[in-house]
Parts: C-alpha cells; structure tokens; sequence
C-alpha cells in the first residue's frame, strides 16, 4: 500500500510512512504497549526500502510515539492526546476525533463583576458584569481539565437554564448568533491551586498546563475569555510551522507562529 499525500503531491517516503504509522498510534489502532510490525512488514506494506522506514521510526521514537531501540522490538508509547490550535474547535470535537468521550461536570455559573485584566481584554469597562462558568472536563470519565470562562453579558445570558452537562456551550452560542469563530491562545504552565487539586485530584501545587484563550465572534467582537488548567499527563499541545514561503514537508502541516497563534474555524 502507498499512502499519497491528500494534496496529490508525493511527499518523501518516510514522512508518509511516519504520517500513516502514528495516525494509527494517534487513533487507539495500535495501543499502548503493542509490538509493531517488523520492518520487513513495513517495508512491504508501504512498498519501500529499510532506509525510509528507519528514519520513520527513528522520528516516531523522538517523538514519544514508540519507544525501544537498541536491540530491542519498538512498542507503542503512551500517547498524549494532542490539541492542534491550527484550527479553533471545541473541547467536545477535538475529543471525539481523538476517538474519546468527552463529559462536564459543572461547578459554577453566575454572574459577578470581572477582573480588571479579563473587563480589558473583553473590552469592558472597569467592574462590568460578565457570566462566568467554571466546569471540569472529561476524557473517558477521568478529568483532565477544569476551565474558567467569561463571557460579556448578552453572550452569557444564554447559558442560563441549560443542561450544561450535556449541552454543547460551543453549540448554544452558535445558536443565539455568538458562535466563536477565532482565538487568540497563549501557553503557559502553573501551580494547581486548592479549587483546581479537588477537581482534577492533583495535589495543590503540582504543576498544571495553562492555555489562556481570548475568543471573537464572526464580527471580531471579543465574547470569552477562558482559562483551561490541564493535567499535563494527559493533555499536551501541537502546533505545525514552518518557515516563510515553505510549502513542502508533510502533509497537512500549517504555518503558524511558534508563540501566539491566531486560528480561524
């Protein structure tokens, strides 16, 4: 089998053997601790030699997706589900095409007066009201994140008198004409406070992931300000770039910027 870049161009083999190979590690098709196939297999399969197979795995063990070497058979790895912010989709999408099923567990919504810095960056006068949410979210039952997001007041109201554990917010805003259609993220790491411990079951103080996240509606009016706290064994985050005027390389790859990035739904 030859697997062809979706594009029509032919990329260098083993980018299309590596592209393949951890799609299937990628979607739970090979899980974790699983021999793989031979590299005579390999070969035979992609119809190739040993050399573009090697370095396939050679990136993959780089990568986290494998591991073994030196005499001994690779395996897969324990994957991390990765968020690409190439494009701006929502929690409960990015689980389902990851093969996971997504859950909420709502602790709070209300309206109260905003932070300085969150009426700043949603354009708010000093002590506006804006609706906050603060839930937890799930992979496959295990929570994994809890987020804290402010929405402007008209963009807020919506949510009230929701099944929030259940219903998509993504969905509802679309609905009412809010839908979130471009964000701003920036990544950092942070200490659990005791509310984020309780919630996640970390200890308060281990180290969390921490993007922050300045959403707009289709008219580029800022509606959100989110802060999603991730357990950082399992969650990590992607981002594809390349140098100006660069179009080979793999498949799929997007330019962006390697510290903030602007994505468009």
């Amino acid at each position: 089998m030859v697997i062809s870049a979706p594009s029509g161009r032919r990329s260098p083999v083993s980018l299309r053997v590596r592209a393949e190979l951890r799609t299937r590690i990628e979607r739970g098709v090979w899980a974790a601790g699983m021999a793989l196939p031979s590299e005579a297999a390999l070969c035979r399969e992609f119809g190739t030699s040993r050399g573009p197979v090697r370095r396939a795995l050679a990136a993959l063990r780089a990568e986290g997706f494998i591991v073994g070497g030196r005499g001994k058979p690779p395996v897969v790895g324990k994957v991390v589900p990765a968020q690409s912010l190439a494009t701006f989709r929502s929690f409960t999408d990015w689980a389902r095409a990851e093969g996971k099923t997504p859950g909420t567990r709502t602790l709070s919504l209300e309206r109260r007066h905003a932070a300085s810095a969150v009426a700043g960056l949603l354009e708010l006068d000093e002590g506006a009201v804006v609706v906050e949410l603060i839930r937890v979210r799930l992979l496959d039952e295990v929570p994994i994140m809890i987020e804290r997001a402010s929405f402007v007041p008209d963009v807020g109201r919506t949510l009230f008198g929701l099944d929030l554990d259940h219903a998509s917010v993504s969905d509802e805003l679309a609905r009412h004409g809010f839908g979130l259609v471009q964000a701003r993220h920036t990544i950092d790491a942070v200490a659990a406070n005791p509310l984020d411990g309780e919630a996640l079951g970390v200890p308060s103080g281990a180290a969390l992931l921490r993007e922050r996240r300045l959403s707009r509606d289709a008219h580029g009016r800022a509606v959100e300000y989110a802060e999603a706290r991730y357990r950082s064994e399992f969650a990590t985050f992607r981002i594809d770039n390349a140098a100006a005027g660069f179009t080979g390389g793999e498949a799929g790859t997007t330019a962006a910027s390697p510290i903030e990035v602007r994505s468009l739904a």
